[in-house]
């Protein structure tokens, strides 16, 4: 069983502190949910530890599988087994699909491995089958012209093809319809299984109705500052954040007594 350890994790991005202290820990075949209202650190969590350039960690540590992660670039931290789904995903005109993917894991191979041509598109369609997409889909450029749904489907097939040990979701429900959102959900947990572990990011309830947590996380000013199971997600949606804030609010001293 793998796991991935944060340990009181500090974030900054142009000297602002983001992540305040958050500890967190995700084994195999778990799936977190971490949820909280815009600006709490949320993708700034995700996107340190997969090593994004303009992050900075400044205190804690992250440990895949008991080994720091910190000192490794972003490509090592993906061989080593995190994946990051980005909310808003990059296009790479005049780059298939399907190119694209075979160059990823000719990058895992051993210097001098090549990747067997038949091997390869043969688990690429089962895949795909598996995900329920259509073939023509890997000749198409990576996300280029693609709607929000395309995207994230494009991003699920990597994550099926990659076999990350844990994957960071952020905001996969964003910009997606309610058609979009299903299909997606559907490839997600399709994935899910002993050996992957998922942390998913996201604001709203509606994607937990379709991928259903283990455990859900509420974050605030950078920090997690509740935690329950998938029934903490449906009372956020009923109750807002605004419950959450007034709980961590410092009580109001009692009134001096005055004395005749």
């Amino acid at each position: 069983m793998s796991s991935l350890e944060i340990r009181d994790l500090h974030v900054a991005i142009h000297d602002k502190e983001i992540v305040k202290g958050l500890s967190l820990t995700i084994r195999s075949g778990e799936v977190h949910a971490i949820m909280g209202p815009n600006g709490t650190g949320k993708s700034t969590l995700s996107k340190a530890i997969a090593g994004h350039p303009d992050y900075t960690i400044t205190q804690g540590d992250v440990l895949l599988d008991g080994k720091s992660i910190l000192e490794q670039e972003p490509d090592e931290r993906a061989r080593a087994g995190i994946f990051l789904a980005f909310q808003y995903p990059s296009e790479i005109p005049g780059v298939s699909i399907a190119n694209f993917l075979r160059a990823a894991l000719q990058a895992r191979l051993a210097e001098g491995e090549e990747l067997d041509a038949t091997t390869y598109y043969k688990r690429l369609y089962q895949k795909m089958d598996m995900l329920k997409i259509d073939r023509k889909f890997t000749s198409r450029s990576v996300n280029d012209g693609f709607s929000g749904g395309e995207k994230k489907r494009c991003e699920i097939l990597q994550m099926a093809m990659l076999e990350p040990k844990f994957a960071l979701m952020d905001e996969t429900d964003s910009g997606l319809d309610i058609d979009a959102l299903r299909i997606v959900s559907e490839g997600v947990n399709a994935l899910r299984g002993p050996g992957l572990g998922v942390l998913m990011i996201t604001h709203y309830q509606r994607l937990l109705n379709y991928i259903v947590p283990d455990y859900v996380h509420v974050m605030y000013d950078g920090r997690i500052v509740k935690s329950g199971d998938k029934t903490l997600a449906l009372e956020l949606e009923r109750r807002g954040y605004d419950w959450v804030k007034q709980e961590l609010a410092p009580a109001a001293p009692a009134p001096a007594t005055v004395h005749a």
